[in-house]
Formats: C-alpha cells, structure tokens, sequence
C-alpha cells in the first residue's frame, strides 16, 4: 500500500470524505430520476458495498472482522432502524428535492437533544445550543414559508422528511444504546454488519411499495426478458450513476472515519458544513429540482445553526460508565449539526457503535 505523509494524508482524507459526502445525495436522487426503485437500488449499493469489503480483503487490500452471534443479535436491532432510515431517505429524495432532505437531516439535533437527558443521561442544552436549535428551526420555517409543495399539500408534503427525521434520530439516540458492547477491530466491522443484515428488510420495502410489480412493467417497456437484461438494456449514462452510487455509498463508511481521526472535531463540522454547500451548488447547476433562492438562503440558516451547536455533557450523577460512554459519543456526533452521516443518506453506511484504540480509517 502507498505510504503517505501526515500531511498528505490528512489532504487525502478531507478530499476522499468531501467527494463522497457532498455528491452521495445528489447521486441517489439522479439515479432515482431514472430507477425510479429506491429500495432495489439500496439493495444493490449494499450487496455492491459487501462484495468490494470482501473482495478488498481477499486481495489483502483491508481488513476486516470475523462475524460474531453476539455482534449479530444487537445488531439485528439496530439495522431496523439503519434500514427504515436509509428507505425514508430515498423516499424523501423520489418525493422531494435535495435541499429538503438537507433541511430534514439538520433537524435532527432539535430533537435528538431533548432525548439525550432521557435515554443517554445527558444534561439540557446548554445556552448556545439552544441558540443554534433557535437558528435551525428560524431557518426550516423560513424554508417551509418559501416552498411551493409545501404551500399547495400542506403538512402532507412534508410526510416522508418528517419519519425521515423520526428515524435517523431514534438511530442517532438509542441505537447507540443497542450497539454500544460491539467492539470491533477494523473499521470495516461495522459497515459489514450493517450491509449484510440491512438488504433483506429493504426487500421487504420493496415489495410493501411494489416496487417489484413497476419494474415488471418496466422489464416489459424495454422488452427485457430478466433484470440482468434489463440492466445491459440502460442507457451507460444510468449505468455509470449505478456504478458511482455503489463506490460513494461504500466509500463514505471509510472516508468519513478516515477523515474524523485526521481532523479536529470543529475541523469536521465545518467540513460537513461546506459538502452541504457543495451538494446544494451541484444540484442547482445540474437541474432545475431545487428550492428557491429564498429557500436555499434559510437552508444555510440551518447549516450555520448546526455548527454551533454541542452536545451537552453527561449529568454529574451519571456513573462512571455512563461518562466513558460519552467521551466516546462525542466522536459520533461532530459530523453534522447533530452527518451520519451519512449519509445514505451520508449516513447510509455510518452505524453509531463503540470502537477500540485501533487506527480509524464510514461516512453513512
């Protein structure tokens, strides 16, 4: 493997974690212009993700860990909520444009702060994080004010964003309680189990959606006989989205910590700040499914909200484990306001789990 300098490594780590954090959204929802299949295509990024994992591991490019009935069970949990996540997020971006998914997932320290002091143990905000919650919801109305299909449908169009928001911040808040024993000793521990266990539920969406009955009819528009020869039958522009989509979504599981372990935690809020930026420019140079100029002004509202804020500290009657438990937490939560990240969403490959001394390397 190459040998790179700190310096150089830390540059490649802000670079590799910025292409993959600030294009991963936008990708997802050009491909879902075309697939219009939001849980078959996460399907194929997480068998994508397990093959190139394994596959790296076979050439003795990474390493990775050996699977455990005891990692399994708690984790069996948390990929209910990894997988519900990752489907409303495709949802939010086949019903809504990118900036409304932004806005959505910067959110979720509002609620997630509120819910700290119950499931975690953590004191109340304090006063400058209620001041970038302030900022956030000041920002997300201002958004709301200026979005036509919220003005025309009303609450209703805000549907999927809100259970989006629900999810990721159960996942944020007590998936961390369930997964928090699991010790692993590479950082591809966690992205194999979320991949293996996450694509059997997301069939289970598809099929609730019918997802499989439209790409029957659209097997017969192309006049294919299977899927795979549906797939030669793609235009190689909606290939190539397919191939990205795969490489981003598992890239940022690894960019993500790679980039954390390189980098202050205020360095890495700041650099989630200004892929949020870059995805909102590339979006709105791309097509015209963006907000308005007004709509994308109160986004960043949101944004600038969301790096201010911090996670309050444990209570001082909180045990002593509760307060190990917590310096660990933090590395989880400087990614975004709350990203995550991923994505997947960026958080589509970032499982909040507790990690050992090994070097990091998600992030999703």
């Amino acid at each position: 493997m190459i040998k790179l300098s700190p310096q150089a490594e830390v540059i490649a780590a802000v670079i590799s974690y910025s292409l993959c954090s600030g294009s991963l959204v936008l990708v997802n929802k050009l491909i879902l212009h075309f697939l219009p299949f939001p849980s078959l295509v996460i399907v194929v990024q997480l068998l994508a993700a397990i093959f190139l994992i394994y596959g790296g591991n076979f050439f003795g490019i990474m390493d990775i860990d050996e699977m455990k009935w005891e990692f399994l069970k708690p984790y069996m949990i948390y990929t209910v909520a990894f997988s519900t996540g990752v489907y409303t997020n495709m949802m939010c971006l086949s019903t809504s444009n990118v900036e409304t998914v932004i806005v959505s997932r910067a959110l979720s320290p509002l609620v997630v702060s509120f819910l700290d002091p119950i499931f975690l143990g953590r004191e109340l905000p304090s006063k400058r994080s209620i001041a970038a919650l302030a900022t956030i919801v000041i920002g997300a109305i201002g958004y709301a004010s200026s979005d036509e299909k919220f003005l025309y449908q009303g609450i209703s169009a805000y549907f999927w964003p809100f259970l989006y928001l629900i999810v990721i911040t159960f996942e944020m808040v007590y998936g961390k309680k369930i997964v928090k024993s699991c010790e692993f000793k590479t950082l591809s521990g966690p992205v194999q189990y979320t991949n293996i266990l996450g694509w059997p539920p997301m069939l289970i969406f598809a099929s609730m959606g019918g997802e499989f009955d439209r790409l029957e009819v659209t097997l017969q528009q192309y006049g294919a006989t299977s899927v795979i020869d549906y797939l030669f039958k793609l235009p190689a522009h909606v290939t190539a989205l397919v191939v990205l989509g795969c490489l981003v979504g598992t890239g940022i599981g690894y960019s993500g910590w790679w980039c954390r372990a390189k980098v202050s935690a205020t360095s890495f809020t700041l650099i989630g700040v200004l892929n949020k930026c870059l995805t909102v420019f590339m979006n709105v140079l791309i097509w015209d499914q963006h907000a308005s100029p007004f709509g994308i002004a109160s986004l960043f509202v949101c944004l600038i909200g969301g790096s201010f804020y911090q996670q309050a500290p444990m209570r001082k009657d909180g045990d002593e484990s509760g307060k190990a438990q917590a310096e660990k937490d933090l590395i989880f939560t400087k990614e975004e306001p709350s990203d995550l990240e991923m994505q997947q969403n960026e958080e589509l490959m970032r499982p909040l789990v507790k990690r050992d001394t090994t070097p990091e390397k998600n992030e999703e």
